[in-house]
């Protein structure tokens, strides 16, 4: 009987003993502290439409011969694939990024520029995002050719079990060659955001993390001389990668510069990473729209829709609408999965 008891009772300390174990090894990762937020600026005029400048030729030809650091590329319109014949079930989380990266650019989604490389041939090559050395002048130029401190504010609307209403803003900061994006969106109870922080640099964007809070649940991606993914998986980082809230940005700009035309019958191509993967995007400009806001009137804007990913995990599709007359900033932007969708829509914009 003694000798029972002693056994259940070691059996008892065992249990216990892991499960010990497990409440810390929790505890320890909800301790994991998120990105550091750069200081707030001081926002003190609200943007007005003005008729845009045309795009410099200079820059556009210049992003063509060193692009040697990015894919970020416009492209000659090509028929969208077919969806997959057999999709596997959408997941239960809103996500935009759906599989893992393929080992080359899928070519049923887009026709890349000659120079394109997919992150195992970057990996292979030795290539990294920073690869070659920029002139100080470059460099200075290229940052100078960036927007100041920039707020989009949304009004937000959309359908998911019944109608709804919120609102988001799409922040942009820069102090020297550091940058931050943080998109906000807020419904009710229920908010999401996603944080991008990098360095700009000649080629455009170079974000180093990403991190979304959902729920307050929060994913991450470090985006190194590799990706290290939520999970910890690493994969190799592509050139000219970038995440879903620098994108916003990043295309802004360089629609702006004039190294990628906005133009109806183009398309737009790059990497995207997210905590989940890195796939391949491509979004095509399909119309040229006038789009009625209560506070900036009627504003012409540009309509980028996304074609399907290969091997998708979910039924996701983001599109994004850019206006020249505010300085090609994204003025609308609607999520959609299924039956569901969150449309932001611009109220006011705020500059420092």
């Amino acid at each position: 009987m003694a000798r029972r008891n002693t056994l259940i009772a070691a059996l008892l300390l065992a249990v216990l003993g892991h499960a010990l174990v497990l409440q810390w090894l929790a505890s320890q990762a909800q301790d994991v502290p998120g990105l550091r937020l750069m200081t707030a600026p001081m926002l003190t005029r609200l943007l007005q439409q003005q008729a845009p400048l045309p795009p410099p030729v200079a820059a556009a030809r210049t992003a063509r011969v060193s692009r040697a650091a990015t894919v970020l590329e416009s492209v000659a319109p090509s028929s969208p694939p077919k969806a997959p014949a057999s999709a596997p079930a959408p997941e239960p989380e809103l996500e935009i990024v759906a599989s893992a990266p393929p080992a080359a650019t899928p070519a049923a989604v887009v026709t890349p520029a000659p120079d394109a490389t997919s992150p195992a041939d970057t990996a292979a090559s030795g290539t990294a995002t920073t690869a070659g050395t920029v002139p100080a002048t470059q460099e200075s130029n290229a940052l100078d050719s960036w927007p100041r401190d920039t707020r989009v504010n949304y009004q937000v609307g959309g359908y998911f079990r019944g109608e709804l209403h919120g609102n988001a803003r799409v922040d942009w900061q820069r102090d020297g060659d550091r940058y931050q994006t943080r998109v906000e969106i807020e419904l009710g109870l229920v908010s999401l955001v996603m944080l991008s922080q990098g360095r700009v640099g000649a080629q455009g964007l170079m974000p180093s993390a990403y991190e979304e809070t959902r729920a307050g649940r929060r994913r991450s991606a470090l985006l190194q001389d590799k990706i290290v993914l939520s999970d910890g998986r690493q994969v190799p980082r592509p050139d000219g990668v970038q995440d879903t809230a620098s994108q916003f940005v990043e295309l802004s700009h360089r629609f702006a510069s004039g190294q990628l035309p906005l133009e109806v019958g183009r398309s737009v191509s790059f990497w995207m990473a997210r905590p989940g993967g890195v796939d391949f995007w491509t979004y095509d400009i399909t119309d040229k729209e006038v789009l009625q806001t209560p506070q900036l009137g009627a504003v012409e804007a540009f309509h980028l829709k996304p074609r399907p990913l290969v091997d998708p995990r979910g039924n996701i599709t983001a599109e994004m609408w850019f206006a020249p007359s505010l300085q090609y900033l994204p003025v609308r932007i609607r999520v959609t999965t299924g039956d569901a969708h969150v449309d932001l829509f611009v109220e006011t914009i705020e500059q420092r």
